[in-house]
């Protein structure tokens, strides 16, 4: 089956995240595959390169990145969200005259056409968080 996974849950206060890694990491190894990977809310947060976890604790962003580009899965995060939130890739820091960027490289900005297409595309779309 060919699934399009949703997380809206940030990391750290929200299980969603957390929830959704085991989830997708269960599917593959089950054969499944994952149409696409939308960040949306506050879960765009997932996407930052600047989360500084205390040692004890598992770096969820850092495994995000780590599982996204293992698997070469298409990840996008809400363009609108992230803005709101204070995520930016290269060009949006360029444009907005920011004096650094913080979007991981294994995700890509974008908008909810992409929801609607990884919905209309995949068997399944299953949602983490609010």
């Amino acid at each position: 089956m060919n699934y399009c996974i949703a997380i809206y849950g940030a990391p750290y206060t929200s299980q969603a995240c957390q929830s959704a890694l085991h989830f997708c990491r269960a599917l593959l190894k089950r054969g499944h595959s994952i149409q696409r990977l939308f960040f949306y809310q506050d879960g765009v947060h997932t996407a930052s390169t600047l989360a500084v976890p205390p040692q004890d604790e598992s770096n969820l962003p850092a495994e995000w990145q780590g599982f996204i580009e293992s698997n070469q899965l298409d990840a996008v995060v809400c363009v609108a969200a992230a803005l709101r939130r204070g995520l930016l890739n290269s060009e949006e820091q360029q444009r907005y005259e920011k004096p650094a960027a913080n979007l991981s490289a294994a995700t890509e900005l974008s908008g909810l056409g992409q929801l609607i297409d990884g919905a209309v595309h995949c068997d399944r779309l299953v949602s983490f968080g609010a």
